[in-house]
């Protein structure tokens, strides 16, 4: 078989989550609900919390990224997979791939870091609270933002570096509903020794070092929790949404990069995909609305203020 270049590769063809035509419609119905809950959750979100002027501090300006994150996250793969359902498509364009790629990274490594400055946000708050406003002003929290997103930049650009320069041999199938670094890699027909050292080392430093980071600033929470008086359940109430965030992204995505992946795992991998693709973005604004009094709050100021409006 003569082997081909990524110069001569046009197109991929998807395969999706099933081959089974009387589930498309099914799925697409799902699916389109899932995701326009998602826009719905996060932008409602969003809009709450820059319209109340109470919610304008270090733990909410890191949520709004947060849910402009997910918004971005699972609009890089959500409408192809459901246009493609709708056309009964299948194939993405080798450019489209690539930037499906490229984002999916982007997004997913940003948000890594992301979560990890809102442990340490929620560490200052109750072990220094009376230095929280010095330590977390507005000038650090936008820095910390600034360097998650620049990071996850900069990190994804040289992930993708290395994924455009696979060979890919003749008419190429990737057995997934959107194009991921490690199915790009398994249907790959060069040698990927240093993509699999490169997703090896990078899932170690990008899932690892902010995991260990948040387990401690949690263990510290704790130890000052137990010492108090009262109010302990107040004091950590804050901190059980973002474990629940945390637990659900760190969890399935160790899952995906941290272990062997082969053929025998393929219908798992897309289970695990979705969940932490296309359902992990609709919860997150679902956890923090359901377990902040302070976010239900603006949400009602804000559909009472739209009430008033019509």
């Amino acid at each position: 078989m003569a082997t081909e270049n990524q110069s001569t590769i046009t197109e991929f063809i998807l395969l999706g989550l099933t081959d089974n035509p009387n589930m498309q419609l099914w799925l697409f119905q799902v699916f389109s609900l899932v995701y326009m809950t998602t826009l719905a959750g996060n932008i409602l979100l969003l809009v709450a919390v820059r319209t109340d002027n109470h919610l304008h501090n270090p733990m909410y300006l890191f949520l709004t990224n947060l849910s402009f994150l997910d918004i971005c996250y699972t609009s890089i793969i959500v409408p192809k997979m459901l246009l493609n359902i709708a056309l009964s498509a299948k194939n993405i364009s080798y450019t489209g791939c690539v930037l499906q790629v490229y984002f999916y990274l982007f997004m997913g490594e940003t948000e890594c870091i992301l979560l990890a400055f809102m442990a340490y946000d929620r560490y200052v708050a109750i072990c220094n609270p009376l230095r929280y406003n010095v330590i977390m002003n507005i000038v650090s929290c936008t820095r910390m933002i600034f360097f998650s997103w620049m990071a996850g930049c900069s990190i994804a650009s040289f992930d993708i570096y290395f994924i455009c320069h696979l060979k890919f041999c003749g008419h190429i199938t990737i057995n997934h509903f959107f194009c991921e670094a490690p199915s790009l890699l398994q249907v790959s027909c060069g040698d990927i020794t240093v993509n699999n050292i490169i997703t090896l080392v990078g899932g170690s430093i990008l899932l690892l070092i902010p995991l260990c980071l948040i387990l401690f600033s949690y263990i510290q929470i704790f130890l000052v929790i137990v010492k108090l008086p009262s109010g302990q359940y107040k004091a950590f109430s804050t901190c059980i949404s973002h474990l629940i965030v945390v637990t659900i992204f760190y969890g399935t995505a160790i899952f995906m990069y941290m272990r062997p992946r082969n053929s025998d795992t393929e219908v798992t991998d897309k289970i695990v995909s979705v969940f932490y693709t296309i359902v992990t973005p609709m919860l997150n604004p679902l956890i923090y609305s359901l377990r902040n009094k302070d976010v239900q709050k603006a949400i009602g100021h804000l559909g009472r203020l739209t009430i008033v409006l019509r």
